[in-house]
């Protein structure tokens, strides 16, 4: 079974290696975007998570998570901001790199920040290349449906794969009015217009975000490309989550669409206590630790 057939499952050795995984199976394959389509067309769901370093990128990598999204949502899980506005290119670069240097199985998927690609398809088409040649990127997210039709079709077009981003889009939350689900009522026309216009530009796949849940069900069934949902409901093909959120690592209040898998944040604030209780009493470092 050649690369190009075979399903992107496994553990061991990055693709194009000879390096077997522990107990002799096949090498590990990288996840492609078409190996995505072909899990849509057999009924088959897949995660994806947010990354933004080698530890957690090495971890999901490992827990098999099909796709790791270097998302401009390290501006308010990372770097401090209030916002995922204020990040830049050069502040996600890096992370990029970190990602895609310490996976062997995922897709990496980096996320185009505010004001790099709206203005127009050869802005969107550099800041793209410098994900991919600088980032490591193997594909690129950026936000809007039918508007950024001439952006996804030019980089399609030259050799860029491209996440579409649909329903409530961050980094447009100062023109929708703040934090609001996309697509009731009479405007799930609107939802449903920009889905097929990023499938038609050439995007091999779209996220929703804040969708209802039988509108983003329709364009799943309508659309060939996989549907990635965040706040859309079970109905899409993949479900994204910021890793921060879903294993608990940040506190404070969560969006309804979260569902938390660990308490991080516990783990590493009673780690931090008993260390410091340590250093203070003496107890460490002990003789084993000292040379």
């Amino acid at each position: 079974m050649s690369d190009e057939t075979a399903p992107p499952y496994g553990t061991g050795a990055a693709a194009g290696s000879s390096t077997a995984s522990p107990g002799g199976s096949a090498p590990v394959r990288r996840v492609r975007t078409q190996h995505l389509r072909e899990l849509k067309q057999r009924g088959e769901r897949f995660a994806m998570l947010t990354a933004y370093d080698m530890y957690t990128a090495e971890v999901f990598d490992e827990a098999g998570i099909e796709v790791l999204l270097v998302g401009d949502s390290a501006s308010n899980n990372v770097l401090g901001n209030e916002t995922s506005l204020p990040i830049t290119v050069d502040e996600l670069l890096p992370l990029t790199r970190a990602v895609s240097r310490s996976t062997r199985r995922s897709l990496v998927v980096g996320d185009l920040p505010f004001g790099s690609y709206q203005r127009s398809a050869e802005q969107a088409y550099d800041t793209a290349v410098r994900f991919m040649k600088e980032g490591g990127a193997h594909a690129v997210k950026l936000e809007g449906g039918v508007e950024m039709a001439p952006q996804i079709e030019l980089l399609a077009r030259g050799g860029v794969p491209v996440m579409a981003h649909i329903g409530f889009t961050p980094q447009s939350e100062h023109a929708l009015g703040g934090y609001r689900v996309q697509g009731r009522g009479e405007t799930a026309d609107r939802v449903l217009a920009d889905a097929r216009a990023v499938e038609a530009a050439g995007a091999f796949a779209v996220v929703m975000e804040m969708v209802p849940g039988d509108v983003a069900a329709q364009v799943t069934a309508e659309l060939s490309i996989p549907t990635i949902g965040i706040g859309a409901g079970a109905g899409c093909d993949g479900q994204v989550l910021v890793w921060q959120d879903a294993f608990g690592l940040r506190g404070g209040r969560m969006a309804r669409f979260v569902k938390q898998y660990a308490d991080l944040r516990g783990v590493l604030s009673e780690a931090a206590r008993s260390y410091a209780d340590e250093v203070r009493s003496g107890a460490f470092p002990a003789a084993e630790h000292t040379f």
